[in-house]
């Protein structure tokens, strides 16, 4: 038929147009939720005991909470950002600032292969001292990025539950979500020396199995007012456990709903679950992006393009000397 080409010359300018597209790069515009998150890995001692599996072995809650980011990495859509930190002793220490996720994954991913229990520079523990100084760092970056604090709860030396740090920041100024992990039994925790080699375990003479001040201890620094004594009693749980504080079981944060919002958290943020739970709920919280958590707990959603950022890590803490006291 007149004014028709042959399919015979037809399918090679065809397969030669689309090429040329290919060659171009045409961009679309495409709108879709981005995610900017700081996440606070807890790597005290309490973080190192095997109660959680992974591959059908027993594995640390630090390595388990590791695993679970890792896979959560694809979940993110390209465009968003995430970075690591680290808690021991009473505050948080930025590694990474947040870093787009496609072009920096192979690094995100090695930098978070070699976060572990070497890196703390204290065995001692306070967790809201902690998730308070992860907002502080929050609040110092560009981005503003939501806070996603993985740990297990675990305090040491334990707490007197009246003398506790008061929050005295602005409520909700950074989003975010604790999330738990590990078993509710108790468990003994693994004592290393500086170069991460067992050494067995902490056993009870070997720990504070009480606050080690009955009026609780004063503030890490000056001017840190504490939570008054007219204050509602605290929740159960909180506090020490005289006789097993060298065992550890996964602890729910106490007080948990006015915690959360002394913290400036969402009052449905926090998970805690054992096990494959804790996988889900430390998978949904990083992977914000594919709509496994609720926004709140995904951090600060946004509409943009995505821009490759150079990733910087900082170097490793060992410390030296004796094995810190289990944290």
């Amino acid at each position: 038929m007149r004014g028709r080409l042959p399919l015979e010359t037809l399918a090679p300018l065809l397969a030669a147009a689309l090429l040329l597209l290919a060659f171009t790069q045409p961009t679309l515009p495409w709108n879709s939720s981005l995610y900017e998150h700081v996440v606070v890995l807890d790597v005290t001692q309490s973080m190192n005991v095997e109660d959680t599996e992974l591959d059908g072995k027993p594995a640390s809650r630090l390595d388990f909470a590791k695993r679970m980011l890792h896979e959560a990495l694809v979940e993110l859509p390209c465009g968003s950002k995430l970075g690591w930190a680290i808690f021991t002793e009473y505050r948080s220490y930025l590694l990474y600032t947040p870093v787009e996720v496609c072009a920096n994954r192979a690094e995100l991913r090695a930098s978070l292969a070699g976060i572990d229990g070497r890196m703390a520079w204290s065995g001692n523990s306070e967790i809201a001292k902690g998730l308070h100084s992860s907002i502080v760092v929050a609040k110092a970056l560009p981005g503003r990025p939501s806070v996603v604090f993985v740990t297990d709860g675990h305090e040491s030396p334990p707490l007197n539950p009246r003398h506790r740090p008061r929050f005295d920041d602005k409520p909700g100024e950074v989003a975010g979500v604790i999330v738990g992990v590990g078993e509710g039994k108790p468990s003994p925790i693994p004592k290393r020396d500086p170069l991460g080699r067992r050494l067995g375990f902490w056993a009870a003479d070997e720990v504070a199995q009480v606050d080690p001040r009955s009026l609780g201890r004063g503030g890490s620094v000056g001017q840190e007012a504490m939570v008054e004594e007219g204050s509602p009693p605290p929740a159960a749980g909180l506090g020490a456990t005289p006789g097993s504080e060298h065992l550890r079981a996964a602890r729910a944060l106490p007080e948990a709903a006015g915690r959360r919002e002394r913290a400036g958290l969402p009052p449905a943020a926090q998970r805690r679950r054992s096990g494959a739970g804790a996988a889900r709920s430390g998978h949904g919280a990083a992977g914000a992006g594919a709509g496994r958590s609720a926004p709140a707990a995904g951090g600060r959603g946004r509409t943009g393009s995505s821009g490759a950022l150079c990733a910087g890590a900082a170097s490793p803490l060992a410390p030296a000397g004796n094995p810190p006291r289990p944290a």
